[in-house]
């Protein structure tokens, strides 16, 4: 008889986004063409840049030529942009094969995926506040859940502890939804500690290009030590506007051995087996976020969104209100005033000011009491919200 896989029936409930919409709509049936300042969303509001729009263009019409026509694409990514990344890493100093560079179709597509190259019975050290899908994805894959609590006290950068050991260790920095970064110091210990356990690291990197402190890494393989025990994921979702394009990229370095197994060979076997790679107009696309103009471009709407970042901390700061994120961020990461929980904080907001956000205790335990806010809505909004909460809370 069938057995399905009875992992699924081990996963909670996400009432997180579901809430949030359900709240939305009950407010919106009583108050009729009330306009909402939404500083919940996670999805960018601002176009693909020219140059990126001028590739797919040109792609696009390579594909209705005999000679330019491509058909299915190398698993693993094309070589002109496997190379062009990797040349955009030797740009920060880490110097990595063109092989070691794996194009996908996001990174929330391969944080669950590359599971596929770990045993059944691993373990998941999965820090909290944490972004869910990295508890469901190894719930799903029958792994047991380790999960290391951070809080205000340490900034949510937690330190690695040896009362904590798992095979699998999630770093994202900069987090979601937290804001908080990892910097060089910190990051050092955690690769340390897990080349001494034998663990690998996933360094979820898909906020890097929101970095703008110096002394913080925008990759862990800026780490000594790192490529013996991190796999790096990263995406170009937020970096340049794809997250209706879908393209990322991980970095499995060739070191990267256990029980005499390459990470980087199973993962070369892995794709060629499970997908036919990822489509020669999209990775022209993403080869275009890589040039000189691209980055310039990007850049652009980046310092936009970082505008907003800086409205939201700005009548934080005139609040007295403590927060973390932000300033290398997206998120804003900020504790409910007067001791409110995190989703009656939500309720106050939309009922007396229309302003969204999302209610902590959706990323885990250690959320409770805090509130996250996004800058990716306009800037017109995003002012408009950060004035109210002043005037609210004040």
């Amino acid at each position: 008889m069938l057995k399905p896989n009875l992992n699924y029936g081990n996963l909670k409930d996400s009432y997180l986004f579901y809430n949030i919409s359900q709240k939305i709509a009950a407010y919106l049936k009583e108050h009729p063409g009330k306009k909402l300042y939404r500083l919940g969303i996670g999805d960018v509001s601002l176009p693909l840049c020219d140059e990126v729009i001028k590739a797919l263009h040109g792609a696009v019409d390579d594909q209705s030529k005999k000679d330019t026509f491509h058909g299915y694409m190398p698993e693993p990514g094309a070589p002109f942009l496997r190379e062009t990344i990797a040349n955009h890493y030797a740009r920060r100093g880490v110097t990595l094969d063109t092989d070691e560079v794996f194009v996908s179709s996001g990174a929330s597509d391969e944080l669950g995926d590359i599971l596929d190259l770990f045993d059944m019975d691993s373990s998941a050290l999965v820090m909290e506040p944490a972004y869910p899908a990295y508890v469901d994805a190894n719930i799903i894959a029958g792994h047991k859940i380790v999960h290391l609590p951070a809080g205000k006290e340490n900034g949510f950068v937690p330190l690695p502890d040896d009362n904590y050991v798992a095979d699998i260790i999630y770093i994202c920095s900069p987090s979601n939804p937290t804001g908080a970064v990892f910097d060089k110091n910190t990051l050092k210990l955690w690769v340390d500690f897990a080349n001494k356990n034998g663990s690998v690291i996933l360094f979820d990197a898909a906020y890097e290009a929101f970095i703008e402190s110096p002394g913080i890494p925008h990759s862990i393989f800026e780490i000594d030590g790192a490529r013996t025990c991190a796999i790096e994921i990263c995406s170009l979702s937020k970096t340049a506007g794809f997250t209706g394009t879908r393209l990322g990229y991980t970095v499995i370095p060739k070191d990267l051995v256990r029980s005499g197994m390459s990470f980087n060979s199973m993962w070369v076997r892995n794709r060629t087996t499970k997908t036919n790679g990822v489509s020669y107009i999209i990775q022209k696309g993403g080869a275009a976020v890589f040039t000189d103009k691209g980055q310039e471009q990007i850049m652009v709407n980046i310092r936009k969104y970082k505008e907003n970042a800086n409205a939201i901390m700005a009548a934080l700061d005139s609040l007295g209100i403590w927060y973390c994120g932000g300033k290398n961020a997206p998120y804003v990461w900020m504790q409910c005033p007067k001791g409110m929980d995190s989703w009656t904080f939500f309720d106050y907001l939309l009922n007396e000011i229309q302003v969204i956000g999302t209610p902590g205790a959706g990323f885990g335990a250690c959320g409770e009491g805090y509130f996250r806010l996004s800058s990716f809505g306009s800037l017109e909004d995003t002012k408009e919200a950060a004035r109210r909460l002043v005037e609210l809370l004040k």
